[in-house]
């Protein structure tokens, strides 16, 4: 498994072309917010101190959660070329268990994921701080990077198994468009939750990456909400939370931070067995 996670990691960050790639989906929404989006969702909301340093952190904390994702999906684009040169089926020879085949591959884009993750905070944060925000207090770092940690994890899981039904590179290809145009709706970043019908609020609600940015927002939000509301109603504050994000809500039912990590632990060990399945079946 370590092996094949190297060889991997190797193949990735040596191909620099694929390392920008994986980045992609982030200077997209990065560049629609500080063009478009940064001024829309200021005109939506009102005006009070520190609500530049509120919405930054806002669209930081749901471009980390794109990430998980993309970065990943870049990663295991090394799967999809080892099956269409039939390197697998070297693989298929040599005495590897199917488990390790697997967790060799979600092993080195979850590895992958979290290092270009991790990159992306500290950028995020340097934009954050360059725009007159401050930095995340020492607590709330290793909250969010343990956020992070999960939603790689989950991420790398969903994509994995996505991947391992792919055959070609044109395949893999219009996946990765697709899933990179998508990434931004589903994650609430383009458009807050708050202002779409409710069939797709739904849509968001049940997708477990929304869940990674809802935990990640919950923490890089904190401090700029308390000065943006400041001595405004309970009320005002959860239904900000709700047209954001930040809080999901199910009926009469809002989620919690152990939800939404429960949510993303089942992902990860759904859509690893299903993988696994996926696997077998095709290195038979």
């Amino acid at each position: 498994m370590n092996i094949i996670a190297s060889r991997n990691m190797k193949l990735f960050f040596r191909d620099r072309r694929n390392v920008v790639m994986s980045f992609l989906s982030v200077f997209i929404i990065l560049g629609l917010y500080i063009l478009f989006l940064g001024d829309t969702l200021k005109s939506g909301v009102p005006d009070s101190p520190g609500i530049g340093f509120l919405l930054d952190s806002w669209v930081m904390a749901g471009i980390l959660a794109v990430t998980s994702v993309t970065a990943t999906l870049g990663a295991l684009g090394i799967m999809v070329e080892d099956r269409t040169q039939n390197i697998l089926k070297d693989f298929k020879a040599a005495p590897i268990k199917r488990y390790d085949l697997v967790g060799g591959y979600l092993l080195s884009a979850f590895t992958i994921g979290v290092v270009l993750s991790l990159v992306t905070l500290v950028l995020a944060e340097i934009y954050i701080v360059i725009q007159g925000g401050e930095w995340l207090p020492l607590v709330a770092w290793f909250k969010v990077i343990g956020f992070i940690l999960l939603s790689v994890l989950a991420s790398s899981a969903i994509v994995f198994f996505i991947t391992s039904l792919l055959n070609s590179r044109n395949s893999f290809s219009t996946t990765g468009t697709i899933i990179g145009t998508l990434i931004g709706f589903l994650t609430g970043i383009y458009i807050p939750i708050g202002s779409l019908p409710e069939p797709v609020q739904w849509m968001i609600k049940v997708f477990p990456v929304s869940h990674a940015g809802a935990l990640i927002r919950s923490v890089m939000v904190e401090r700029p909400m308390e000065a943006s509301f400041a001595g405004a109603s309970a009320e005002a504050v959860q239904q900000f939370k709700l047209d954001m994000g930040v809080v999901y809500q199910y009926g009469d039912t809002f989620s919690s931070a152990a939800l939404s990590i429960a949510v993303l632990v089942g992902t990860t060990v759904l859509f690893y067995l299903l993988s696994i399945a996926v696997m077998a079946r095709k290195t038979r």
